[in-house]
């Protein structure tokens, strides 16, 4: 983990139709709609109109910075409220792509009253890209979004020391907040980091090298985010075990579809859902959890797609199929699965089935957490009844310890002990990402009041 990486190091090759998930996040005022601006304009990224359309308005409100000049953070503030306010409110999606990948670009708020948002964002990025503005360094709200990242297992951390030119393109200045992000970071128990000093307003280090940063000899953001591999989840090379919640059971008995024959949809029954890790193919043994039923897979069928000539079932039929894939699988047995069951690959180590979880949650709710509170757990396509047993303790965001608590207010993040009504097969979430997370859901209101991470099951 180093501030900066040398021009010569080696990187590895990346599939050029690869895609890349990344966040942005940092504090107020950093610069994050002007950096994700600038990024997309500098890569080509943004379409004439859209140009047009910024400058106007750019022209209108008096942009600083002479004639010409844009105001790069209208290109993703889109809310009237975010224009009016100069702030981010939402997360605000974007797609673009460059000769050596695509990328969907999540643009995250950085008031702390927004750092739900930043979770949303952050939950199924491959990478994020902290902005901490070079003159203020390292503040609590950095401290909180490294937090969160090390929560969410995010495999890759950029540190953007933003307003560079703000203070001279100072390289002690830069060279200070690389220290202090990257202790912060390794105290957290991330492992891959790096930190490149930009100019979001002046373009310096985003795109292209910039020749006022002489002493930095690392890649531009841009290059570093083509360059990180991505999070494999399909488990080729990786041996991930095979996971599917499924979504719904597929019963049409006899039901048509264009192309399709009445007769063989007579007795169909399928179980469809999203791949969530690994790999699945026909003749593989699977576990149905969490009754413990095993069965084997027959067909493995894909909607939306052109038949085979003559093939009795509507879309198509796969010999295998992979994560993040959505499918309907086949089974040999009939046996009692609905929604919310998860289909596991009987070769690999099996989550246990539990109703006593330890997990470490991101605080959401408006109102404070409290021991005793009764809850909905909702994990995949399941949703059972829980109570918070015991509060174990809220991270200190100074200290990056656990420290005793009697509640968890909005934005804290803590370690909680919950009860469940019914069994969940969880896995860990430092071992499956999607498997090992969770909702808790206020049950009378169906708001949302924590993202949950499995600690121990």
């Amino acid at each position: 983990m180093t501030p900066q990486a040398s021009a010569a190091e080696q990187v590895p090759t990346i599939d050029p139709g690869s895609l890349f998930r990344f966040a942005t996040a940092g504090s107020v005022d950093d610069g994050k709609s002007t950096l994700v601006g600038r990024l997309l304009h500098d890569a080509k990224a943004i379409l004439a109109d859209q140009l047009e359309a910024v400058g106007r308005t750019s022209a209108e409100r008096g942009f600083g910075g002479g004639t010409g000049r844009l105001d790069l953070a209208l290109l993703t503030d889109g809310l009237r409220a975010e224009r009016e306010q100069g702030i981010t409110i939402d997360v605000a999606y974007r797609y673009f792509a460059t000769d050596r990948r695509s990328f969907i670009l999540a643009d995250c708020p950085g008031h702390v009253q927004y750092t739900k948002n930043t979770v949303t964002g952050a939950s199924t990025a491959d990478a994020v890209v902290l902005l901490v503005d070079a003159r203020h360094g390292v503040v609590e709200q950095t401290r909180r979004h490294l937090a969160v990242v090390s929560l969410l297992r995010v495999p890759h951390v950029v540190v953007a020391v933003n307003k560079i030119d703000l203070v001279d393109y100072d390289r002690e200045v830069f060279d200070r907040v690389a220290a202090d992000a990257t202790g912060i970071a390794a105290r957290l128990g991330i492992e891959d980091v790096h930190v490149v000093p930009v100019s979001a307003l002046e373009g310096d280090n985003v795109v292209e090298p910039s020749e006022r940063t002489p002493w930095y000899t690392g890649r531009p953001l841009l290059r570093v985010l083509e360059e990180l591999p991505t999070v494999d989840e399909s488990g080729r090379g990786t041996a991930r075990p095979f996971r599917l919640p499924v979504q719904y059971v597929i019963r049409p008995q006899g039901g048509t579809a264009p192309g399709a024959d009445a007769e063989a949809l007579r007795d169909y029954r399928g179980y469809a859902g999203q791949i969530a890790s690994g790999t699945i193919a026909v003749g593989d043994e699977v576990v149905v959890l969490p009754a413990g039923r095993r069965t084997t897979v027959t067909g493995i069928d894909v909607a939306g797609t052109a038949p085979a000539p003559g093939a009795p079932l509507p879309g198509e039929q796969l010999p295998e199929a992979a994560a993040p894939l959505s499918v309907t699988l086949r089974l040999a047995d009939d046996i009692d699965i609905a929604r919310g069951d998860l289909l596991a690959s009987a070769d690999d180590e099996l989550p246990e089935p539990t109703r006593d979880l330890v997990a470490s949650v991101a605080w959401l709710g408006e109102r404070p957490l409290q021991p005793r509170a009764r809850v909905l757990v909702k994990h995949g396509a399941a949703t059972v009844q829980a109570m918070v047993q015991d509060l174990e303790g809220r991270l200190d965001l100074e200290e990056l310890v656990l420290r005793d608590a009697a509640t968890l207010e909005l934005n804290d993040i803590g370690r909680v002990r919950l009860r469940l009504a019914s069994p969940l097969p969880v896995d860990p979430y430092d071992r499956l990402r999607r498997t090992g997370a969770f909702l808790l859901v206020d049950p009378a209101t169906g708001n949302t009041l924590a993202a949950g991470l499995v600690r121990d099951a």
